[in-house]
Formats: C-alpha cells, sequence, structure tokens
C-alpha cells in the first residue's frame, strides 16, 4: 500500500480508501485532511480527526464537525498546501 493512502471502515462496514494530502496538530490533536480523488482529478476533501486512545491498536478518525475548528483547519491546510493543490468550499 502507498504511504499515502489510508483504508477507512465506514459505520455500516464498508471499506473506503483516501489519499492523504497533508497532516497537522492542532490544539493537542492529530489531523489528517484526505481526498477521494484519483491523483490529478477533482474529488472531495474531508478533515478527520484522530480520536483513538492508548489502547486502540488502529487509529480512529471521525470527520469535523465543529464549524470553528473546521475553519481553523482548513486555513491551515490551505497555508501548507499553498500552490500544490485548490482547496474550495
Amino acid at each position: 500500500m502507498d504511504d499515502n493512502m489510508i483504508t477507512m471502515i465506514m459505520d455500516d462496514g464498508s471499506e473506503v480508501e483516501f489519499t492523504i494530502l497533508e497532516s497537522t496538530v492542532f490544539g493537542g490533536s492529530n489531523y489528517i485532511l484526505v481526498t477521494d480523488a484519483a491523483d490529478g482529478e477533482d474529488g472531495e476533501c474531508y478533515i478527520m480527526k484522530d480520536v483513538s486512545g492508548p489502547e486502540d491498536e488502529e487509529s480512529i478518525y471521525e470527520s469535523v464537525t465543529d464549524d470553528s475548528e473546521y475553519d481553523a483547519l482548513i486555513s491551515i491546510f490551505r497555508s501548507m498546501l499553498e500552490g500544490e493543490i485548490d482547496i474550495e468550499e
């Protein structure tokens, strides 16, 4: 598996592959920006927060739904990826 790919198991048990575009730490939590798009194609981006505990063997991610948290993170990711990709809302 490619290092920048992640497979997430959804609530319904289905598996979805995402490409990790970037990662950051904000407020003591780990976040990743992922996309469902194939390389060079347009797609959706999602900001995911690592909510796993120290006892978890694998990372557990949840979508960021808090508006102020999302706004701060999208600004950070845009700065990190400036000139590489265009993130639209």
